[in-house]
């Protein structure tokens, strides 16, 4: 038997069908009401270098913890699968978890990392969305890691046009990068 390794080609390829994958689990995840905000988005490359910048930049100017941190997790990944909520209307059933009474009075506004407010059952929606995806990777064996960091950084530089947003950064190496940092 002879020793076999995957060349960089493989693993590239391997976790471009990988996020493919992940963002079919995203997609097809169930919905409140049958009605679908949740947007996807795999980037690569030049975008996972614009993220990371971004991230170190936000972190130097804010000086909110941890962007830098996470800023190298997801410059050191292969891909980044983006997972957000975009113009979420309401389900309608005024139950107040949102923060106001009824369904009517919530008015959205930009906030300082993200839009909102946003309905309670939209946000399970896209958190049922990312359990899906990163459940996919796990069954893969592709390392990854749910990034709210990775999420305000793809949104400050419209990566993707989502109200709120999530980073999977995805890694193939002997070590699980995100752990341990």
């Amino acid at each position: 038997m002879s020793d076999q390794t995957l060349s960089d080609f493989d693993i590239k390829k391997a976790v471009q069908e990988v996020i493919n994958l992940m963002g079919i689990a995203a997609r097809t995840a169930p919905k409140s009401a049958g009605k679908d905000f949740v947007v996807v988005k795999a980037i690569y490359g030049d975008d996972i270098q614009k993220l990371s910048n971004e991230m170190y930049r936000y972190s130097r100017e804010t000086g909110k913890r941890n962007f830098d941190r996470d800023g190298k997790s997801v410059n050191d990944s292969q891909a980044v699968l983006l997972i957000g909520i975009k113009n979420a209307k309401p389900v309608g059933l005024n139950c107040g978890a949102c923060g106001f009474s009824t369904c009517s009075e919530m008015h959205t506004h930009r906030g300082s990392e993200f839009d909102g407010p946003s309905c309670a059952f939209r946000l399970l929606d896209m958190g049922i969305a990312i359990g899906s995806a990163v459940k996919t990777a796990s069954i893969l064996n592709v390392d990854n890691r749910i990034m709210y960091r990775a999420g305000v950084a793809a949104k400050n530089i419209g990566l993707i046009d989502a109200d709120f947003i999530m980073g999977i950064p995805l890694s193939v190496t002997g070590k699980n990068i995100y752990y341990d940092r």
